[in-house]
């Protein structure tokens, strides 16, 4: 599993998307998650806009495992 460390209090799961290279550009994020079963915490999520924070795990199948690192776990 990879941290990913933010600055600020959260990061759009269409940010993190692109953060990870699962896509090139921002604009793909609607059809990636259309596309692709992305796991918050165990839980299947589709919305490009969800607020991930400190501690949230994400699961992108064939892009791995990561774990959100904000400054409250900093």
């Amino acid at each position: 599993m990879k941290d990913i460390k933010i600055n600020e209090e959260f990061i759009t799961l269409g940010q993190l998307l692109k953060v990870t290279d699962a896509i090139s550009s921002g604009g793909m994020a609607k059809w990636f998650l259309q596309e692709n079963a992305v796991y918050i915490n165990g839980e299947v999520d589709d919305r490009r806009g969800r607020k991930l924070r400190d501690g949230d795990i994400i699961n992108i199948p064939g892009c791995g495992r990561f774990q959100i690192v904000g400054p409250a776990g900093q």
